[in-house]
């Protein structure tokens, strides 16, 4: 007897000129040895007029935000971790809808409220704490049920209501728990070559999305095919993985649990499509958020070290469905400096005693997996890439308090191969990547605490050379500057 009948029996110094050059070691031997970096000053310099706003410019503050178009975008431009949230949360007061188009609970979105409370996001979008603002889970994410409740109650308990404000697409993919169990054992069975995921279950998820087997939101409705659907799900993953035990028990227990979910669910299942688009014919304002990262991307990513989705701006339309000509606005997200976690290349990682302040000071630990991160100085081969591949319109720069203690800061400008020939662009091949050279400029640091700051002109000199000199190396004015995780901490430039 089959699983599917067994259930039915059972009722279913920075003004020096020196240079220097490191030595490429294999990955494992970097803690003790430097990586392959050329280190030069930068002469200071101004940024190009034309890229640069005024201080208390028309363009300033909330004048800023309310010039950004209908359908605007807020998207990752490292590996995650950026600080994406927050400017959504500050945003999403002028916009009518907040919408999440990719990814699953592997994003986490720390915000906090005006009195400073701290709330962490996975799949909820960033805009939940504005009361006027509707959220829309689109078609693109990977839904985990127990997930989004757990978030649901969680945001309840403490006074913001979702009754009404959340809508999750019909077309969007069931992650189930055994999803997350199948990322697991993947991960154990590539031992040295593991990909870092954050064990969710999203990979899997969309895997069972793209060979078609994978189970919508929209099923729920009708509870008398999902122990077919379901059968066939779970007997994959068991044909698939030697640890993976499947039996009737297991599909009765997971189609019950889903009977209680389809209930509670109900109210917030919707065509989001249709939602978005009679949103957009109606003149209303719409935000994106995206989900961990350019870097992270399917297709121009470090892949295979990538996630399972596309963060970038293509990621938008196919996520949400929406026309690639209603989109206008999107702003980049890039600490002033660079994180990573899991495996993967990282050029200008520093395994240095520098690379550990920045973990300290930036409390770099992972707000979905709790990892520590791997930092470094900012990439900005890896920038320009980014804002070529999205076509960002502005640049919000976070965390720049963070290098507030360093005497020099450093930034990655230029990649060369070991015989010293320039790569004009992000390479694709992995093993290019892990060999090439980093050059750095040297800029100077400020020594002194800017947390407390609010006005571009009141920055210290040398941290509007670091900003400007950062516009000018990838042509993309910064209109935003966080200084701190409070909503207040941020410039407005």
């Amino acid at each position: 007897m089959n699983n599917l009948s067994a259930f039915a029996a059972l009722d279913a110094n920075p003004l020096s000129k020196t240079c220097y050059l490191g030595t490429h070691h294999n990955r494992f031997n970097l803690l003790q040895r430097p990586r392959n970096v050329v280190v030069c000053s930068v002469k200071p310099s101004v940024a190009s007029p034309s890229l640069l706003s005024v201080a208390g410019s028309p363009n300033s503050g909330p004048n800023r935000i309310e010039s950004l178009t209908q359908v605007s975008g807020v998207l990752g431009c490292q590996w995650g971790d950026e600080g994406k949230g927050k400017l959504v949360d500050i945003l999403a007061e002028h916009f009518d809808i907040v919408a999440r188009c990719q990814g699953g609970a592997n994003a986490g979105h720390t915000i906090y409220n005006a009195e400073g409370k701290k709330f962490a996001l996975h799949l909820v979008p960033s805009g939940i704490l504005n009361e006027d603002t509707l959220c829309v889970i689109g078609n693109g994410v990977v839904v985990h049920l127990p997930g989004l409740f757990k978030e649901i109650d969680g945001l309840e308990s403490n006074g913001v209501s979702c009754k009404g404000r959340i809508l999750v697409s019909d077309r969007a993919h069931l992650l189930f728990d055994f999803h997350q169990a199948v990322d697991g054992l993947r991960e154990s069975e590539l031992a040295k070559s593991f990909i870092g995921t954050t064990k969710r279950g999203i990979g899997p998820c969309y895997s069972s999305k793209v060979i078609r087997n994978g189970i919508r939101v929209g099923d729920l409705r009708h509870m008398d095919t999902l122990p077919q659907k379901l059968d066939l799900l779970l007997s994959d993953a068991a044909s698939r993985f030697k640890g993976f035990e499947y039996g009737p028990q297991m599909l009765r227990e997971e189609v019950e649990k889903y009977k209680r979910f389809a209930e509670r669910l109900e109210p917030f299942i919707a065509d989001t499509v249709l939602v978005v688009n009679e949103a957009i014919s109606e003149k209303k304002k719409i935000l994106v958020e995206g989900g961990q990262a350019t870097m992270l991307d399917i297709d121009f990513g470090t892949y295979p070290f990538v996630t399972s989705s596309s963060p970038s701006a293509g990621g938008i339309c196919t996520g949400l469905g929406i026309a690639p000509r209603v989109l206008g606005d999107l702003v980049g997200v890039v600490k002033a400096y660079t994180t990573r976690v899991g495996s993967g290349p990282f050029p200008t990682e520093n395994l240095g005693k520098e690379g550990d302040l920045l973990r300290l000071q930036g409390q770099e630990f992972g707000t979905t997996t709790g990892r520590p991160r791997r930092c470094g100085w900012l990439d900005i081969v890896a920038l320009k890439y980014c804002c070529q591949i999205n076509g960002f319109s502005s640049v919000n720069l976070t965390k720049l308090d963070v290098l507030s203690d360093f005497p020099a800061i450093q930034l990655g400008v230029a990649y060369k191969t070991s015989d010293g020939t320039p790569i004009k662009s992000f390479p694709g091949d992995l093993r290019l990547l892990e060999q090439v050279k980093v050059e750095y400029e040297v800029l100077p640091g400020w020594n002194t605490d800017i947390s407390n700051v609010r006005s571009y002109s009141e920055l210290p000199k040398a941290a509007r050379q670091y900003v400007e000199r950062i516009e000018e190396l990838v042509g993309v004015p910064i209109h935003y500057i966080g200084v701190g995780p409070g909503r207040d901490a941020l410039i407005y430039k």
